[in-house]
């Protein structure tokens, strides 16, 4: 009996498997079977903190607003401010706020003098 070779279809998987781990190390850039494992591993990381990446900007935006209002000196917080904003009805977002106090901390003073009044 002859010997029959196998068709291209699996080498093309692979070789498609390989373009995705080029860049990993060693043999999780080698060996087939190990890199479906970090393949998969990837995908499930990238998936997971795609979640968490929203929560940490949410995090960094807070904290600077609240650095920023409590470094004035008036006795007022990140919590009052975002509750006076809702009661105004004022349409602003953190990152937009944590903008605002970045670059222009006189505008975000502005803002908070407003809700006072």
């Amino acid at each position: 009996m002859t010997r029959i070779k196998r068709g291209y279809i699996a080498r093309r998987r692979r070789t498609k498997i390989r373009l995705f781990a080029s860049s990993f190390r060693g043999a999780h850039s080698r060996l087939t079977r190990t890199i479906t494992q970090q393949k998969i591993r990837a995908l499930f990381s990238a998936y997971r903190d795609r979640g968490r990446q929203k929560r940490d900007f949410r995090r960094l935006w807070i904290t600077r607003i609240n650095a920023v209002i409590r470094g004035k000196g008036i006795y007022y917080n990140y919590n009052r401010l975002i509750h006076n904003l809702y009661k105004r009805q004022l349409l602003l977002n953190r990152k937009i706020l944590a903008q605002i106090a970045i670059l222009n901390r006189n505008c975000l003073y502005m803002i908070s003098n407003e809700i006072l009044k």
